[in-house]
């Protein structure tokens, strides 16, 4: 709602600055904050959408709906970004010259300090509510404060040298990054869409996992996970001594489980496969009294990501720790 309020505000202010100086580089920041208030309007119905429960229809709750928000916010950037070029190609071939650029550039600048707290702003709260459509939003008004800061340049020059082609040259630099900055959304919104891996996240359970293990899960691979806003379901396999019965087994990995998901940082549930030991793991396996350890305990494994994306004989392990 913030979001929305400011962002029709600043388009209001933009355009009474274009309405003064007839500059294209300033009509190319009010295009964007048109994108803004659009986007805001978007994102506010996306995020009480995603916020839904699970339920029969969507057993992994409604937070993908957020990708589509940042593609769509992507799209319209790119869009935008057509505009702005287009027009300001055409004021350089009428010739438009710039007026009143003093008012104009007060006025630009309040409305770029503006964009600034309110991108920072956004980007906070997504990060502490695990939201992909305010992290995109907050981005897109971050950049929107380099657009106003590259048009605000661009018309100190214009003032200084009386160069009226500098104008539409920063109208056509804005309207470029305006169309890079949008491809990168919808490129980062199709990878979610395509439950593409995220890095971030990895490294994030990766450290949970570590900081969580207890004795009896030895190892965990093969992890594969799901993202739906902020919520997250993950697969793996957990190797777990092999003479557990069924009952111990079960009160190990679920107790592993609500460890991690109270420690991770965004909400969700796991799924574990099950593999028993063999007596392979016993370097690494810290189970005391263990009837069928083979070998004395050495060190357990360190999770990180390469060792949940892919299985670690112990042996390997022991000797890159030895390295």
């Amino acid at each position: 709602m913030i979001s929305l309020v400011v962002s029709i505000v600043l388009l209001v202010v933009k355009f009474a600055a274009f309405n003064l100086t007839h500059s294209q580089s300033i009509y190319s920041d009010a295009v964007e904050s048109i994108v803004n208030v659009v986007a805001a309007g978007m994102a506010l119905l996306v995020i009480w959408y995603s916020a839904k429960p699970k339920d029969e229809d969507h057993p992994y709750g409604h937070g993908k709906i957020e990708f589509f928000s940042a593609a769509f916010e992507g799209g319209l950037i790119a869009f935008a970004s057509l505009l702005i070029i287009s027009e300001a190609i055409q004021a350089w071939w009428h010739g438009q010259a710039p007026s009143r650029l003093k008012e104009g550039l007060l006025l630009v600048a309040g409305a770029g300090l503006a964009n600034l707290a309110l991108g920072l702003f956004l980007v906070s709260r997504g990060k502490k509510f695990q939201s992909v459509a305010l992290r995109a939003s907050g981005t897109h008004v971050i950049s929107d404060f380099y657009t106003s800061a590259g048009v605000i340049l661009g018309l100190i020059l214009v003032k200084l040298t009386g160069a009226n082609w500098i104008d539409q040259a920063a109208a056509v630099i804005v309207g470029g990054w305006l169309g890079w900055n949008g491809f990168g959304l919808v490129k980062e919104s199709i990878g979610g869409l395509m439950d593409r891996e995220d890095p971030e996240a990895l490294r994030s359970l990766a450290q949970v996992f570590s900081e969580r293990a207890q004795a009896g899960i030895i190892q965990i691979h093969h992890v594969r996970m799901i993202r739906s806003g902020w919520y997250h379901h993950i697969d793996a396999h957990v190797v777990i001594p092999e003479n557990w019965d069924v009952k111990r087994v079960h009160e190990a990995i679920n107790a592993f489980e609500k460890a991690v998901i109270k420690r991770y940082d965004y909400g969700g549930e796991m799924n574990f496969h099950v593999d028993p030991c063999r007596r392979a793991y016993c370097r690494v396996c810290d189970v005391r009294d263990c009837p069928i350890r083979q070998e004395p305990f050495a060190e357990r494994i360190v999770f990180d990501v390469a060792q949940i994306r892919s299985p670690v004989e112990p042996q390997e392990f022991l000797l890159r720790r030895r390295k």
